[in-house]
């Protein structure tokens, strides 16, 4: 059972949401001021925080910023502040989501079950990726051949990571396009192919792309029959 911790002063919220979140299968653990959540937090493994920020001893930013210098938990920020200024700075100290006061319960319900999506899906990731000579660093966000550190643009990093993490896959232009440009770019699709050839270049011997005429690109040479991604 995932564990929930709900961090409110209002204990009438505090009830509400105790009840509800607790109703739909979720283990809840309360606290009611900073200095209590960050105890609470230290004592337990919590799967993600529900967080207000305006509370008494230690604000709810405060007790953000203090859990995310040891924690990747995911945050959603709970708050009758409502201005631009206040949403960026909880997002700055690294809140998954933030959603205003009053807010509906089902919706609630929903975004933190999709903060949990992202957040197993982003466990689940290897921290490196490998195919013969080739090694990527995903948190160092650094490429090798063999031993030797390879310079590479953020674009062809990401354009090499893509291709690797599907192996043996043809990814389209357009396929890379949606997943690393999303709504940046609406020029030409061949954008693509420039990066590529960059990246050929500095891969060297351990260019293992392969390009499928008038589709797209893959890695895995070996693999000859492959479906479309």
């Amino acid at each position: 059972m995932r564990k929930i911790l709900i961090v409110e002063d209002d204990l009438s919220i505090q009830a509400l949401l105790h009840d509800f979140i607790q109703e739909a299968g979720y283990e809840v653990v309360l606290a009611a001021d900073g200095v209590e959540a960050l105890a609470k937090f230290a004592g337990q493994s919590f799967d993600l925080v529900l967080l207000d920020i305006m509370l008494p001893k230690i604000d709810g930013y405060g007790v953000c910023e203090v859990i995310r210098q040891s924690s990747d938990v995911p945050i959603i920020m709970l708050t009758a502040l409502d201005d631009e200024q206040n949403q960026l700075k909880g997002l700055d100290l690294q809140a998954d989501d933030y959603i205003t006061k009053p807010f509906s319960m089902p919706v609630l319900l929903r975004k933190i079950g999709a903060v949990l999506r992202r957040a197993s899906k982003q466990n689940e990731m290897p921290q490196t990726l490998r195919y013969k000579e080739l090694t990527l660093d995903l948190e160092g966000y650094r490429a090798y051949v063999g031993e030797n550190n390879i310079d590479l643009t953020p674009r062809e990093f990401e354009i090499l990571r893509e291709l690797l993490a599907h192996k043996g896959r043809i990814l389209t232009r357009q396929n890379l396009l949606q997943t690393l440009w999303k709504y940046e770019f609406y020029g030409e699709d061949r954008i693509i192919d420039t990066h590529i050839k960059n990246l050929r270049k500095k891969l060297g011997t351990a260019d293992y792309i392969e390009t499928i005429r008038g589709v797209g690109y893959r890695i895995d040479k070996e693999n000859q029959k492959q479906p479309v991604c």
